[in-house]
């Protein structure tokens, strides 16, 4: 679509084979929607042609001199052609009690847009500030991309003053609701920034912390609300003459902008070498350059904390880099210092595309070209089907990689979370001086406090729909609309990709990714995390929330700092189903039939679960299906090396542990006796559903993978398998017949085809790839009987297994064949990233 620019011309190169010219005369033709430009009407169009845009809609095509006469007109009117603008939007319609406030807010922060959202009598009501277009994206967004529940009937729009300012602010909505100042996400640097960066002729030529009301920090330097300097880790930089100006200029795009600052008057960069004098600004950047390019370790200190950085294409540096970090196969990811050269390296869709480029700039995992392999060193991300990339998000990062007039750096840069494996991010200098000191050769650093630690997120794109797998910087602390009103809560979610989650009334807000619970560092990160995001949200919990497994480290924290508060516990699945049905704006009025696959969750009745057919809502739910149980045997060893489970699943089958099978040959023989005991005694072992451990178990079974270094390894290897595979017929699993805790569905007859077909020398991809398709046709089944019994015809699905592509992507196709209405998620991660936004709603709907 083409949007006009109120008071700008525009050159845009549309990808229709030529640049575009819209003009906006707002005020000189009457107020009609003719209709926006349609594909059609664009491939019609040739370099030079001109429109007329009145609102962000296309009214007529004009001549040049019709074009000539709208700019002087305009002139005349004393309006620049390029400024910051005010807007009024009123809406009008369903569009109170739907999430119609926290997505204005999302979508302005997105937009780079400042200003404030209530409701009143009439409807919502929304000032926002920030350039012309995004303004008049604006408009369109509310018009054609309102939440679910909403119906918006008309939109009025009235021109303002400008303000300026960086806040954002959601008003209450009665009187009894209190207004709440929003915190906004860190915001990668915007393209007028970027000009000026590199434009020898600009006061911030060269300026590592170049930002504006368009970018920047924000999450990461807040200490308290309200969002002005002195709350912010800016405070102790005193502005210069020219900064202050700029500051408090209304028409200046650095009006009110708290981190404004200059090369006089702002944060001043520092390499540190072992050894060596340290360097600071223009030396420290040439001496990182240069370190990088001789394949050391350099430690660079981001917007929430630092990253560990080496020559992506220089093997042996990475190799390094992985050994020192003690990071096994988990794959790295890459920043590009550019679109073009991340291009050369994966493929890109358009929706990949807007993400890689947009505001939040995330690592977006992208399916990796065959040439990737001769570009960067085998160790980035060994037997991994894709490659996590992003592109520069900061000034320092741009200037890293190198502008006119340097010598470069390398064209991709490995850029892992600065911590060794498992513990949370170093955003500390005196911390970043001790914890990596084993792990860096040199320190870029820089004197501007880190608030709020916080790492990249990552995210992927399936069937052009974004689908979040770690929700950190650019997202949080944006909230999330809730369905329906909740008391003070605070949720503490899991011990895997740890977040925590406060919500009150119709809002929740999720915390930045911490980690892993498994260190004492974590678990004070998390607690330092939680107590930022009620400062922040000021919301003060009265109750707490946390999974129900009675041995989870988040469970203990939680209970430990209740402080006489309620704990309400929630089962593991039932949390993962109702977050997805929350993030759709589900009201919990009709139960859903939730499909939750992951690795371990815990059962009312002790097991683990993880394979779970339910039938849900916010009050509770019921076993539909699962499952048959195999013996986990000896907890998390089990997880560790796959083959044990490949060798469960072959006792439970019937089938004998022979030597030519690829998991009993990985396993040991004096193990093989040990766990062959356990199996037969039930010593050491806890019966498991997951459907997690069951493709573990198919990778080790076909030989792809028996030891893991990193949680899913197996079954993101074997999905990588299947990538290259033809169409074929799924395995099929049996159905029994109901028992107490709903239908078993056995995986026998999966696992005795599977051997069948590897004696008689089937290759492991078709193997695998009959695997994914049987798993895909069971889901169809169980959802389909579901339906019969119950009348209900909305499924989700959730859990971390659902981040494989090939599983996702073929199960949504069957169930909409079968005319099902399917739930995904797609703002939060279906891994247990999400789950304290489910435990929040399932507290609050019991």
């Amino acid at each position: 679509m083409c949007l006009g620019i109120p008071g700008q011309v525009v050159e845009k190169v549309d990808g229709y084979g030529g640049q575009l010219a819209l003009i906006d005369v707002m005020g000189t033709h009457r107020r009609v929607n003719i209709g926006m430009l349609e594909d059609a009407d664009q491939d019609e169009l040739a370099a030079g042609d001109w429109v007329l845009i009145h609102m962000g809609f296309v009214v007529e095509r004009v001549d040049q001199q019709g074009a000539d006469k709208a700019l002087a007109g305009l002139e005349m009117m004393g309006r620049p052609r390029d400024t910051r603008l005010r807007r009024r939007f009123v809406v009008h319609g369903v569009v109170q009690g739907v999430g119609f406030r926290p997505f204005v807010y999302v979508t302005a922060t997105e937009l780079g847009l400042t200003g404030s959202v209530a409701n009143d009598a009439g409807g919502v009501v929304i000032e926002v500030e920030g350039a012309p277009a995004a303004l008049d994206e604006l408009s369109r967004r509310l018009r054609g991309q309102a939440p679910p529940l909403a119906i918006v009937t008309s939109v009025e729009t009235e021109e303002l003053e400008v303000r300026g300012g960086t806040g954002f602010r959601i008003g209450a909505s009665h009187a009894a609701e209190r207004p709440r100042t929003l915190a906004s996400p860190d915001v990668a640097t915007c393209e007028d920034c970027l000009r000026e960066l590199v434009d020898p002729d600009d006061r911030r030529y060269r300026h590592p912390f170049i930002t504006c009301t368009n970018c920047g920090p924000r999450f990461t330097i807040i200490t308290t609300l309200p969002y002005d300097r002195s709350a912010t880790t800016m405070a102790e930089f005193e502005m210069c003459p020219v900064c202050r100006a700029e500051y408090e200029e209304p028409s200046d795009r650095r009006f009110h902008a708290q981190p404004v600052a200059c090369q006089d008057c702002g944060p001043r960069l520092e390499l540190l070498v072992p050894g060596a004098e340290s360097a600071t600004g223009e030396q420290a950047l040439h001496g990182a350059r240069a370190a990088l390019r001789s394949g050391a370790v350099v430690a660079v200190k981001g917007l929430g904390g630092y990253h560990l950085a080496c020559d992506a294409s220089n093997e042996e540096a990475v190799a390094e880099l992985r050994r020192r970090k003690r990071r096994g196969d988990k794959p790295f990811a890459v920043m590009a210092a550019d679109l073009a050269v991340a291009a050369e390296l994966v493929t890109i869709d358009a929706a990949e595309q807007g993400l890689l480029t947009g505001a939040r700039r995330p690592v977006v995992l992208l399916a990796r070209r065959t040439e990737a392999d001769q570009l960067i060193g085998d160790s980035v991300a060994p037997g991994n089907p894709d490659l996590g990339v992003m592109l520069p998000y900061t000034p320092l990062h741009t200037l890293l990689f190198g502008i006119d007039g340097d010598e470069p750096g390398p064209r991709t840069l490995v850029m892992t979370s600065g911590n060794l494996g498992g513990e949370p991010i170093v955003s500390d200098d005196a911390d970043a001086l001790t914890r990596l000191a084993p792990l860096a050769d040199a320190w870029l650093r820089h004197d501007r406090p880190i608030a709020v630690p916080c790492d990249d997120s990552v995210v992927r794109v399936v069937d052009g729909v974004e689908l979040a797998v770690r929700r950190s910087r650019g997202y949080a602390p944006l909230p999330m609309a809730l369905p329906f009103e909740v008391a003070p809560t605070l949720a503490v979610g899991a011990d895997l990709k740890s977040t925590c989650c406060v919500a009150e009334g119709r809002y929740a807000w999720l915390s930045q990714h911490v980690g892993d619970m498994d260190d004492l560092a974590t678990v004070q990160a998390f607690g330092a995390a939680e107590q930022h995001l009620e400062l922040l949200t000021g919301v003060a919990p009265d109750q707490l929330v946390a999974d129900a497994h009675p041995g989870y480290r988040s469970s203990a924290w939680a209970h430990a700092r209740s402080g006489g508060r309620p704990v309400q516990t929630v089962q593991h699945h039932h949390a993962h189903v109702a977050a997805v049905m929350g993030e759709h704006g589900m009201d919990g009025s009709e139960p859903v039939i939730g499909v939750s696959f992951d690795g371990t969750g815990y059962g009312p009745d002790g097991a683990v679960w993880g394979g779970e057919a339910l039938i849900a809502d916010y009050k509770g739910f019921g076993r539909f299906a699962h499952l048959a149980y195999v013996p986990l045997a000896g907890g998390d060893v089990s997880v560790q090396r796959p083959y044990r489970m490949a060798l469960s699943h072959l006792r439970a089958a019937g089938i004998e542990w022979d030597e030519t099978l690829p998991c009993v040959d990985a396993c040991p023989p004096a193990e093989r006796d040990v766990l062959a005991h356990q199996l037969d005694t039930g010593l050491g072992c806890v019966p498991t559903s997951s459907m997690g451990r069951l493709f573990d178990a198919v990778a080790s079974l076909v030989g792809v993978r028996h030891v893991v270094d990193y949680e899913a390894q197996a079954a993101i290897e074997l999905e990588g398998l299947v990538r290259t595979a033809g169409p074929v017929d799924g395995y099929g699993f049996e159905l029994g017949e109901p028992a107490d805790q709903g239908l078993v569905y056995d995986a026998a007859p999966v696992i005795r085809a599977i051997v069948a077909d590897l004696r008689a020398g089937t290759a492991a991809t078709t193997v695998a790839a009959r695997f994914h398709a049987g798993v895909a046709d069971l889901v169809r089944d169980l959802a389909v009987l579901a339906r019969e019994r119950t009348g209900l015809g909305t499924v989700v699905l959730s859990g971390g297994v659902f981040q494989n592509v090939v599983l996702l992507r073929r199960v949504r196709a069957a169930l909409h064949d079968e005319g099902m209405t399917v739930l995904v998620p797609s703002q939060l991660p279906p891994n247990d990233g999400g789950l304290a936004f489910g435990q929040v709603l399932v507290a609050a709907g019991g």
